[in-house]
């Protein structure tokens, strides 16, 4: 595992000291910046903001450069600090989950020139070939999370059993996770992204005379802490929630090696006329769903049809729906009754993105996605989301055809 002086910072503040500095904002907003200092020398970056983001328009010459830059680091402790009671550990998990992003980051732009495209001649545990990458991000996911001290159990796509870290029996949080959801699309260059939850666990698994297992795990999307997930196309962009909170948008900037606050406040406009699905598979479709997208591309009233975006990763189709509204889709059907996406870790975190961005999430019987209990850890569900104008049409049209 590849350590930073972050890592060691980290892991010194997660030990049995009780070290006050970790819940001092001043000093750790000061070991923050000593720490990062270092980063770059170490790296020889040129500590040079005039080539930085998030510069005004204004004359050549006379540019204005903001220097008051939120970073993901930053936003984590200020949300904390909202929370006399917070013991720092969600906080530091955050920063083990972070790290995971940029490494996974790291491969996937050099993934052509180091030989990590193609088959890694297996596959997961449901069914899919398992590209190079997608074992690479697993173990990457996984160590991070080890890394932390601050997870005891997690779920993953790759793995067909949860992996549980004994060694941190007092760790009180769960991750569940799609290390490289879209990993098909890899090849031709195509986004892909990371997609997460966080539950916490109750106090009756935790202690080293306690067990924890998958069973501890099937809950509804309610239950999660926080959701979000990493794209990874022309730049890196992580998008986060929180339980009760708003949704967040923040974009990688390689030169500092730091996500940086970019989409504040992330709100969905209530209806747009785009519709994202992969429409081959309608000849499997049910029957008021095929008359769905039949209305959106022959609208009855003669107007204009609806635009469909479809890319075939699921991260970046949604993440294009979060951004500029229309529906986002993945029906179940006669070939996949279930539906072909996971609702532990795929499912569940995107609605809880949506919902909290003003948007809509529903199963294939429109029920409320959050609200869906996962049978296994690797259940599956047909998804519907979207603005919520857009989503209700949906549910108008199942319900004309289940009366």
């Amino acid at each position: 595992m590849t350590k930073t002086p972050s890592h060691y910072f980290y892991r010194f503040t997660s030990s049995d000291v009780n070290c006050f500095f970790l819940f001092d904002p001043t000093f750790y907003f000061l070991n923050c910046f000593l720490l990062h200092l270092l980063n770059l020398l170490l790296l020889h970056i040129p500590l040079n903001l005039t080539s930085t983001i998030m510069a005004s328009s204004a004359p050549v010459g006379a540019e204005n450069i903001n220097t008051d830059i939120v970073t993901l680091s930053r936003f984590f402790t200020e949300e904390q600090i909202k929370y006399p009671e917070a013991s720092g550990d969600f906080t530091l998990l955050c920063h083990a989950l972070q790290f995971s992003f940029k490494s996974i980051a790291y491969y996937i732009r050099r993934a052509s020139l180091i030989n990590l495209t193609g088959l890694a001649g297996s596959s997961n545990t449901t069914g899919d070939d398992q590209k190079k990458l997608d074992v690479i991000g697993n173990d990457i996911f996984i160590s991070a999370m080890r890394g932390s001290g601050k997870c005891r159990i997690v779920v993953s796509e790759e793995e067909e059993e949860v992996i549980k870290f004994d060694e941190h029996p007092d760790a009180r949080y769960a991750v569940v996770c799609d290390p490289i959801d879209g990993s098909s699309n890899l090849d031709a260059g195509v986004s892909v992204g990371t997609i997460f939850g966080i539950f916490q666990l109750p106090d009756e698994v935790l202690g080293p005379n306690k067990s924890v297992g998958p069973q501890d795990l099937l809950h509804p999307g309610t239950s999660l802490v926080a959701s979000g997930f990493t794209m990874y196309g022309a730049s890196a962009q992580l998008v986060i929630t929180m339980r009760g909170g708003g949704v967040n948008g923040f974009t990688l900037e390689n030169s500092l090696g730091e996500f940086i606050l970019t989409h504040p406040n992330m709100q969905m406009p209530p209806s747009r006329s785009i519709y994202s699905v992969n429409e081959g598979n309608s000849k499997y479709w049910d029957e008021w769903c095929n008359a769905y997208f039949h209305s959106l591309k022959y609208p009855e009233d003669g107007g204009k049809p609806y635009s469909a975006r479809y890319i075939g990763s699921m991260v970046a189709d949604a993440y294009r729906t979060l951004l500029y509204g229309g529906v986002f889709a993945y029906p179940a059907d006669s070939k996949s009754p279930k539906g072909k996406l996971r609702i532990l870790y795929e499912c569940a975190p995107m609605a809880m993105l949506f919902e909290n961005a003003g948007g809509l999430a529903v199963n294939s019987r429109m029920e409320r996605l959050m609200e869906v209990v996962p049978e296994h850890i690797h259940d599956k569900s047909g998804v519907f989301l979207g603005s919520k104008d857009e989503v209700q049409k949906i549910i108008d049209m199942y319900n004309k055809y289940h009366k």
